[in-house]
């Protein structure tokens, strides 16, 4: 039998790791599935309308925001989120080659 040599570039695996921990939250895919429907849209209207804490809110968008799969931009006090949908998709075909269903 022949054994294969496992190897991993572990910065794409640390990588890898946090984007699918910040998309394998049903709460963080409900605020997710909002930005998208709104295109860009304040933070404040994000948990005002799902009925989130603030401070809830803000620790998903942060979590969102590190890996990568959100964007930020302050406007004077307020901050806009959008989504940055060249990581997502990039995260689906990754997913979906995995389970082979590519």
């Amino acid at each position: 039998m022949k054994k294969t040599k496992v190897t991993f570039n572990n910065d794409k695996l640390t990588y890898s790791c946090e984007l699918m921990r910040a998309l394998a939250h049903p709460l963080r895919l409900k605020i997710l599935e909002f930005i998208d429907g709104h295109g860009t849209i304040n933070v404040n209207k994000i948990y005002n309308t799902l009925n989130i804490e603030q401070s809830i809110t803000s620790q998903h968008l942060r979590i969102l925001r590190l890996a990568g799969v959100v964007n930020a931009k302050r406007d004077g006090k307020y901050m806009h989120y959008n989504i940055n949908y060249s990581i997502v998709e990039r995260a689906n075909k990754a997913v979906n080659n995995f389970v082979g269903k590519a």
